[in-house]
């Protein structure tokens, strides 16, 4: 099965300035030329469209405090000598000579509570990306180009480290920035979405003194674009939080490489085929290769270099070293075509570090419930042998589903270990109607069994039996925090 991918490198890295990891500028970026103009500066960043201070609340005299004079503190009216009152006038306020003035009953009325202040604009960093975030978001195709133009017009030495053809490339590279940005406010996921990004960078052969090319091109194109929410404090918070993110990932991929190499080449030892486009591709890499039932490795071809795709594993660690993939052949996909109609016992493919964090939770006896959809069984049928190496006797239900009955390719191996295991329980599930992929028949036959709620549940295939898959769990009382599954987003980008 091709699992999620990770934005590919390259140039993705996000930068310091000066020193391999810190500020990637060490001053406020100068304005961005556009592309096809070498030479000319941009526009500058235009001043934000609002104030930077908190506004204050209009002054108001506290309600109460404002009295007339008691009449004993006043002094007496003096009435006027000789004059009579007038008839046909309304009675005179004045008091009698001698009496003291009544309290004055035109004195002005209390004033009341004084109007709400207005809540004060939130001007924090997360604030100010979140804006630029939300002005870009109609057009985020074109700034996706726009940077990429700047990148590779100022930086022409860092399109080697891309694929030829960048349809497929172009978005995962500028979303990841993106998000990672957003996130600068939360150090814990951040860290735990970047560390894996930036070990995964050195298969491209990324190195620090690329990352400050990218974050000056990154702020280029938001600055151009993001005209509304731009400005200096904007600008500012954007450098810092790139800054954040391209530090966590250089540390990370120089930890990284302490212990590993940066991929491993692998031989192609059996290549069986399925069905007319599903292989079962098993190779030996060239060296121990550590990873955990469940994960994924990412595979470049000698046919289309620097294109790399995800695939889990399809079985668990094996004493022999060897690792299976099952791949299944879509249209227009470069990878897992050539794995599955060009790869050949004897050729050499790459593999990236291993990722993911579907795997088995060998500190509880929780039962396991098992969705794998198409070849989304390979990293189920991976766990299976987890918990059977483990010596374990966990309760295991699989739910395998497939369109046809013949597209359930790898019943008859999943069956072979149902009968060697009695903890294991194994029910495929066909769509009948022919619809495709069992994204609904699927999560729908779980509910006939069960009940579940004390079960850890673990979800693989494409992202529509995964998104209805967790419904599905969660409405039939499984905790999402107990709901194992590859990346929903990324998915999408790894279907060749």
């Amino acid at each position: 099965m091709e699992a999620p991918t990770t934005p590919p490198a390259g140039a993705d890295g996000t930068g310091g300035g000066g020193t391999a990891g810190g500020g990637w500028f060490g001053r406020a970026p100068k304005g961005t030329a556009a592309p096809g103009q070498p030479g000319q500066s941009g526009q500058p960043a235009q001043e934000e469209r609002r104030s930077s201070t908190v506004p204050r609340a209009r002054e108001h005299a506290r309600p109460g405090t404002h009295r007339p004079t008691p009449p004993e503190q006043r002094r007496p009216a003096q009435a006027e000598p000789h004059q009579p009152a007038r008839p046909d006038t309304q009675a005179s306020t004045r008091p009698e000579p001698g009496r003291p003035a009544r309290p004055d009953t035109h004195a002005p009325a209390r004033p009341g509570p004084p109007a709400p202040a207005p809540a004060p604009e939130d001007t924090s960093d997360a604030a100010l990306l979140r804006r630029t975030m939300a002005e870009i978001e109609p057009i985020a195709d074109k700034v996706t180009s726009y940077f990429y133009a700047l990148l590779f017009l100022r930086h022409p030495d860092l399109r080697g480290l891309f694929p030829a053809a960048m349809d497929t490339q172009r978005d995962r590279l500028f979303k990841a920035l993106l998000t990672a940005a957003t996130h600068a406010d939360d150090p814990a996921t951040l860290t735990a979405y970047l560390t894996p990004l930036g070990r995964g960078h050195r298969k491209y052969g990324t190195l620090p003194e690329h990352y400050p090319a990218v974050g000056e091109c990154l702020i280029g194109a938001l600055s151009h674009h993001a005209t509304e929410s731009w400005g200096p404090r904007t600008e500012a918070a954007w450098v810092a939080a790139y800054t954040a993110v391209s530090q966590i990932m250089i540390d990370a991929a120089a930890a990284d490489e302490l212990r590993a190499p940066a991929w491993w080449q692998a031989e192609v030892v059996t290549h069986e085929m399925r069905t007319r486009d599903i292989a079962v591709v098993t190779v030996r890499p060239d060296q121990p290769y550590p990873f955990l039932a469940g994960q994924y490795a990412a595979v470049e071809t000698p046919w289309w270099p620097r294109v790399w795709r995800h695939y889990s594993f399809a079985s668990a660690p094996r004493s022999d070293g060897l690792l299976s993939f099952h791949v299944k052949a879509v249209p227009a996909g470069w990878v897992s075509n050539a794995l599955v109609h060009r790869a050949r016992p004897g050729a050499v493919i790459r593999l990236g570090a291993p990722a993911g964090s579907m795997t088995v939770d060998h500190t509880t006896d929780n039962g396991l419930l098992c969705l794998g959809g198409g070849t989304g069984i390979a990293p189920i049928k991976a766990l299976v042998e987890d918990v059977a190496q483990h010596g374990r006797r966990r309760v295991v239900d699989v739910f395998y589903g497939a369109r046809r009955d013949n597209d359930l390719y790898d019943i008859d191996t999943m069956l072979r270990l149902q009968q060697s295991h009695p903890w294991l329980s194994v029910r495929p599930v066909v769509d009948d109607e022919g619809h495709g992929l069992p994204t609904g028949a699927l999560p729908e036959a779980v509910c006939e069994f069960g009940p579940w709620h004390t079960y850890d549940a673990y979800l693989s295939g494409p992202p529509g039996l995964i998104r209805r898959g967790v419904d599905t769990l969660v409405g039939i009382g499984i905790p999402t925090h107990r709901i194992r599954h590859d990346s929903i987003e990324e998915l999408v980008g790894a279907r060749n």
